[in-house]
């Protein structure tokens, strides 16, 4: 079975039960400031959860595009060194607004794993809530799994929630033990590889107020994610998300640029020269994805913002190439790898490709300029430590290696880390909240001095009084023409008519 057709058939099963297929939101939020990136599936139905919005449809079903690489679903660290966590991933979802609840969710997600795809019942184990009673019973009456192998977890693993306050309400999570001791209940929630949640059913049935306090919501919602990379190594019986179609293709291509074979024979921890190439092309292959995905969307690498954590990723991908031999720009070219295996279920990213190619290619040769020179400083560094019997690198110079050649204080702790050493991180915060501070306090000057030169320049010359027009939800360039003039000197201001 391919990933193409695990997504037709997800898609179509709940398109059968009378849910309306909706497109992906973009991985670049819209009207939601609290969100660098979407990062679940319930990010674009937030305003029907939160009362402030509604559809006309009751039942949706989708895969949405997620980003996380920040905040409480930080897994930048482990992307790469295993087989399963992942920056940008698919999050197949099915979702009831105040229609159906616990009783269908339950039954439809049993039936797709165990009728259509015919997972081995035994393998599979559900957890509740712990005072989830009523998910309890519906496990037992509408499905066959074992009743032992329903467990109960407290609010870690099984209470879902928007925020402090708001909708929020108890999950019913599927696993699945892949091992061989699968009839054994201490590997679910235990972090262990083989044992791994497939699909999370959440139930928002209350409000949370601002003392705490849970309150029944009127209309009860179903909201479902399952990892689309994970679904897939599952179905395709591969031991690795990367082993699956969803990346073969550009791990492909990541061999013939560099002329490294990649061995998926080998452990996900294997410390040998093979084992480390693996972690570099899993990481490039990620990483492109994600890069691809946000830039297609109308994220830009930059400083600030969403356009920083790009940065870091593009940076922390060419730092990974180096151990492949590729010391030129190259990540540009798997963009047409990436368009050729996901653009007919995502088209944004094929329309946008020649663009999203320019901004990869342009990042990679601004970072390769000083990327050899701040390896040389770094590997120096280490040399210098050793000698003293010193593993800890100072803030300060972990500040140089960003500050002068460009290196993510991530980037730093892993090559670190790869030595065996630790990054004083304290001092470095120290330093960059100074130089923030350095640089709002020349924003404000600048800021002042251009509000002075406005107030004593003559008025604009006007040639028409429409409003500006913001394209940028649509395109990631556009021509406009001049409206509005005003020139002092060597300064000069203008206002486009889009």
């Amino acid at each position: 079975m391919t990933s193409n057709e695990i997504r037709d058939q997800f898609l179509n099963f709940f398109k059968d039960k009378e849910h309306k297929i909706v497109p992906s939101a973009p991985v670049v939020p819209h009207g939601d400031p609290t969100l660098l990136f979407t990062n679940a599936g319930m990010n674009q139905f937030k305003d029907v959860f939160l009362g402030t919005g509604s559809r006309d449809y009751k039942r949706a079903v989708d895969t949405q595009k997620c980003i996380r690489v920040s905040g409480k679903h930080n897994d930048l660290e482990e992307v790469g060194h295993d087989t399963y966590h992942h920056t940008f991933f698919e999050m197949l979802g099915n979702w009831s607004f105040g229609d159906y609840y616990k009783k269908e969710a339950i039954k439809w997600a049993w039936e797709l794993l165990t009728e259509v795809w015919k997972l081995p019942k035994e393998r599979l184990w559900a957890t509740v809530y712990r005072t989830d009673d009523e998910a309890m019973e519906f496990w037992k009456s509408e499905t066959d799994i074992k009743h032992d192998h329903i467990l109960r977890f407290d609010e870690k693993d099984n209470f879902w929630e928007m925020g402090e306050t708001g909708p929020c309400g108890p999950c019913s999570e599927i696993h699945i033990n892949l091992s061989d001791d699968y009839d054994n209940p201490k590997y679910v929630n235990a972090g262990d590889p083989k044992c791994i949640e497939i699909w999370n059913l959440v139930f928002i049935q209350y409000n949370r107020d601002e003392t705490g306090k849970l309150h029944e919501l009127p209309a009860k919602h179903v909201d479902t994610g399952m990892g689309f990379e994970r679904v897939c190594a599952v179905l395709e019986k591969k031991n690795s998300n990367y082993d699956t179609d969803v990346f073969t293709p550009i791990i492909n291509a990541i061999e013939k640029l560099s002329g490294v074979k990649y061995n998926n024979n080998l452990p996900a921890d294997d410390k040998s020269n093979t084992g480390l190439t693996n972690v570099a092309m899993r990481v490039i292959a990620d990483h492109i994805r994600t890069l691809t995905f946000a830039i297609g969307d109308g994220a830009t690498p930059g400083n600030e913002g969403r356009g920083y954590v790009l940065r870091r990723l593009l940076r922390r991908a060419a730092r990974y190439a180096r151990k492949l031999n590729l010391n030129e720009p190259f990540m540009y070219k798997l963009v047409s790898v990436v368009v050729q295996n996901f653009s007919h279920v995502f088209p944004e990213i094929k329309s946008n490709k020649s663009q999203i190619e320019k901004i990869i290619k342009a990042e990679e040769e601004s970072f390769n300029a000083t990327l050899d020179r701040g390896i040389e400083l770094f590997e120096n560094l280490i040399g210098k430590l050793k000698s003293m019997n010193e593993h800890v690198i100072s803030g300060d110079d972990v500040f140089k290696l960003y500050d002068t050649f460009g290196f993510p204080i991530d980037l730093t702790a892993v090559m670190a880390r790869e030595q065996g050493f630790a990054i004083d991180e304290s001092r470095f915060n120290e330093l960059m909240n100074e130089q923030r501070e350095r640089a709002r306090k020349s924003t404000r000057d600048k800021q002042s001095s251009t509000s002075v030169a406005l107030e004593s320049l003559d008025g604009f010359i006007i040639t028409s009084n429409q409003p500006t027009q913001f394209t940028g939800y649509d395109e990631l360039n556009t021509e406009a023409m001049i409206v509005g003039l005003k020139i002092s000197g060597q300064q000069s201001f203008v206002i486009l008519n889009k």
